[in-house]
């Protein structure tokens, strides 16, 4: 299933050139209290699609395309898990800024505040532009069950699904976290792809265009840390939770993108998403 959020948040099945809107089925997720669980309701009750009735079909052109995961309970990012972006990360004085960069076993993996997450509808909005802001396409994955300690060898089980993720970047001095951190800068989009659609995480081609310029192209092959070896890894610091978002690593060819450039992110067997990019 392709899942979408939409609008003033529906959701509905992605077929064809539409959205099947099935927003009613969310009557179905069970009743929640404070304090919340540390999961996305809808991701960990994907089922309740199963049976879902169509209300309505909105065309893919006239949709809103928001974040597939409302409620991330974190978001997690894997740096420099290409071997050719980390030769351009230590090459280019605009990505290191003079600072150690280390290859993924040494830097560990970081943290992303959830309220930068917007889907491709919302667009990029720039903060300290006199800065560099860099694009950084990536596979996110989109965890679908509770675990600690998972083995790599199990890892897939406990995927929801996968979709196309944008680790938007300020360049400078500070900690990576806080600088890819503002409002909108994880765009998830543009749907989930459930995990049965995508058996083979590691076969995938990764690719953004700017303003109609392919800037990045990798096949998710050339991974230093696969998806599962990641999964595995994060989950021996931290418990996992529906909803919780990976997001991979980006592929060399990172660069600026500024207010007016729409960039178009795609992956293979996911699909496209087209985000603009504007000031805050």
């Amino acid at each position: 299933m392709r899942i979408a959020r939409f609008d003033n948040n529906r959701v509905g099945i992605v077929q064809g050139g539409g959205i099947h809107d099935m927003t009613g089925a969310l009557e179905q997720l069970p009743a929640q209290r404070y304090p919340y669980p540390r999961r996305d309701a809808l991701i960990a009750n994907l089922e309740i699609f199963e049976n879902a009735t169509t209300v309505r079909v909105v065309p893919l052109s006239r949709a809103e395309l928001l974040s597939p995961v409302a409620n991330p309970g974190k978001i997690m990012a894997a740096p420099v898990n290409y071997k050719k972006h980390l030769e351009e990360a230590l090459k280019d004085k605009g990505i290191h800024h003079g600072k150690l960069v280390d290859e993924i076993h040494k830097a560990g993996i970081f943290l992303k505040a959830t309220s930068s997450v917007v889907g491709p509808g919302e667009g990029v909005r720039l903060v300290h532009t006199e800065r560099r802001n860099d694009h950084e396409v990536e596979l996110a994955v989109v965890i679908g069950k509770e675990g600690r300690n998972i083995a790599a060898d199990d890892a897939l089980d406990f995927v929801a699904g996968y979709c196309i993720g944008l680790d938007m970047t300020i360049r400078g001095p500070e900690d990576r976290s806080f600088r890819k951190s503002p409002d909108s800068y994880t765009v998830l989009g543009p749907w989930l792809v459930t995990a049965d659609e995508i058996p083979d995480p590691g076969a995938l081609e990764v690719k953004i265009e700017v303003n109609g310029v392919v800037k990045q192209r990798e096949n998710t092959a050339e991974l230093i840390l696969s998806v599962p070896q990641l999964i595995a890894w994060a989950s021996s610091f931290y418990t996992l939770y529906p909803g919780d978002v990976l997001l991979t690593g980006t592929p060399q060819g990172v660069g600026p993108v500024k207010p007016g450039d729409v960039m178009l992110a795609t992956i293979e067997r996911i699909g496209e998403m087209r985000v603009a990019v504007t000031q805050a």
